[in-house]
């Protein structure tokens, strides 16, 4: 039918322009974020850019939908102000002969986002996690930067050197503060270097001092030091036993159905049943004066958005403490806006009214 391929055609051309748009926004705003995490020293700065498309990807089904969503509820009110649906009205179809269409063109849509949302989005966030992991557990020598206090993987020291060779093997004016064992050791040294015996490397400082300080006693012991051996290493990345939600698959998640997994799962199931709802709700809040302006359908659009996403964002913390249960939340939630969009779909439809509505308008008629 020619409406609906012009439909269809326009819808894409909406689409298109609101992806770009949104995911501009969101590059700008995480590249922000994680550029914050690198200088705090949570993410490595040379994988700020694998960060970055990580973090992005796992937020694209949330995207796509608000894209999908927006791309509908501007098209048909474009079409209500310059009066094409007063023509689609007269050829004796209903608002409700819209969903055809509109779902031919949204199907692709919304399978992307199921599959995002069931897959993409616990791989993004693995290997998102995978890198962190990795960099904060590099080695304690690794840590060390010119300039710069940096803290050991295990939290109990932290270092402090004025300059370093090329080779990163030696350094000046060093600076090591530790706590453990009850006591509170803080070494100074001149200069130190890397020195490694089989698998274990030590620091071996130079012409310093050493300051050690009882925890409870509060007894000072200072002694200096002509040469003096830190041992540092490495820590070993091991298995994850306690991995977050948001990163096990959703096998996994199926296969241990704990409170914080089945709350992680209704989040993913809900992006795939949230976009089939938004595209039912765009029909109905796209009807427009064609007097007034389109800004009011899209700003109640958008807010409908919100609440609807801050609702699935609530159900989730709610199931994970096991305060509302898995299913009742979907049924209420998804089934509950499916059927409120579908009867409200339905007045518009049907130009259902009140009874004392619907006398004062014939009222108002017979008077005109």
């Amino acid at each position: 039918m020619l409406f609906h391929s012009s439909l269809r055609r326009e819808l894409a051309r909406s689409f298109g322009a609101t992806l770009v748009v949104l995911v501009t926004i969101v590059m700008t705003m995480t590249l922000i974020r994680t550029l914050s995490q690198a200088n705090r020293g949570s993410v490595n700065p040379q994988e700020v850019l694998m960060v970055m498309g990580y973090t992005v990807l796992g937020y694209l089904p949330p995207i796509l939908t608000l894209c999908l969503f927006i791309a509908i509820v501007g098209t048909l009110s474009r079409m209500y102000s310059d009066s094409e649906m007063v023509i689609w009205f007269s050829a004796g179809r209903g608002l409700s002969a819209l969903l055809r269409p509109l779902l031919m063109f949204a199907w692709p849509i919304l399978a992307v986002i199921a599959a995002m949302g069931l897959l993409v989005w616990p791989w993004a966030n693995q290997q998102t996690q995978d890198l962190k992991d990795r960099y904060g557990s590099r080695g304690d020598l690794e840590r060390v930067a010119p300039g710069q206090f940096q803290e050991s993987a295990s939290g109990t020291r932290v270092f402090f050197l004025d300059k370093d060779t090329p080779d990163n093997k030696s350094g000046k004016n060093i600076f090591i503060s530790t706590v453990e064992k009850g006591k509170q050791t803080v070494t100074t040294a001149r200069t130190g270097r890397v020195v490694t015996e089989g698998e274990t490397q030590f620091l071996l400082l130079s012409n310093g001092q050493r300051l050690e300080t009882q925890v409870e006693g509060g007894n000072l012991k200072i002694s200096e030091f002509h040469e003096l051996g830190n041992k540092v290493g490495s820590t070993q990345l091991g298995p994850q036993d306690n991995a977050p939600s948001k990163t096990l698959s959703t096998y996994a998640l199926l296969a241990s159905p704990s409170g914080p997994n089945l709350g992680e799962l209704a989040w993913r199931i809900g992006l795939a049943l949230a976009a089939l709802n938004f595209v039912v709700i765009a029909i109905t809040v796209s009807s427009v004066n064609p007097r007034a302006g389109r800004s009011g359908n899209l700003v109640f659009a958008l807010f409908a958005f919100i609440v609807y996403y801050n609702l699935l964002n609530l159900g989730q913390s709610w199931i994970s403490s096991a305060r509302v249960g898995f299913l009742p939340f979907m049924l209420t939630l998804h089934g509950g806006t499916f059927a409120l969009a579908a009867l409200w779909l339905g007045k518009q439809h049907n130009n259902w009214a009140l009874p004392r509505l619907r006398r004062q308008q014939r009222a108002a008629g017979a008077a005109a």
